[in-house]
């Protein structure tokens, strides 16, 4: 009995993995086979928010990494580059809170928008590899003791959801 419920077992594996060939599913990384490394170039800000840049490139070599697809590299070793700018930093208040019997309104939680544009190119290729692209991350931060504390950490997770973004379609652009 147990022999056959083991021949049931393999054979609907056997079935299961032909079937997701056939169907074109892919498990793996879905990158162009000659591009295997890659390189953040400087980031330009174009904001005046300090640390934005610094945030940005490490969110791009944590998201790399996670995702496998490329390694990261320095710029001279690199199969492609990938060169980026902060384009906005806009916080907006989204909730706000009352300290004297609602008679005056103060916010106390934020939305943060970071607006990141990207191009990947090949060196000695005229073309970009991608074109270039907009991304957006967004965090919302609450006002506990310090502001700036948790604003620097509304910035670095903005940056981190607009990194994961410009991994995407970095790596699945193809």
């Amino acid at each position: 009995m147990k022999s056959f419920r083991l021949g049931i077992f393999v054979l609907t594996a056997a079935v299961v993995c032909l079937l997701s060939q056939g169907c074109g599913y892919q498990v793996g990384s879905i990158m162009h086979p000659q591009v295997k490394t890659i390189a953040i170039a400087t980031i330009k800000n174009d904001t005046i928010e300090a640390m934005a840049t610094q945030y940005m490139r490490q969110a791009l070599a944590e998201q790399f990494d996670i995702d496998h697809s490329l390694k990261v590299k320095s710029l001279e070793e690199a199969d492609c580059i990938i060169y980026g700018r902060i384009v906005e930093v806009k916080t907006t208040s989204i909730g706000f809170d009352s300290s004297n019997n609602e008679q005056s309104y103060m916010p106390a939680e934020f939305a943060l928008r970071i607006t990141f544009e990207f191009v990947v190119i090949v060196p000695g290729r005229e073309k970009p590899l991608i074109n270039a692209r907009e991304v957006e991350g967004v965090a919302t931060y609450q006002v506990a003791a310090d502001n700036d504390i948790a604003r620097r950490r509304g910035v670095q997770q903005a940056c981190r959801m607009a990194a994961q973004r410009a991994v995407v379609y970095t790596v699945e652009a193809w």
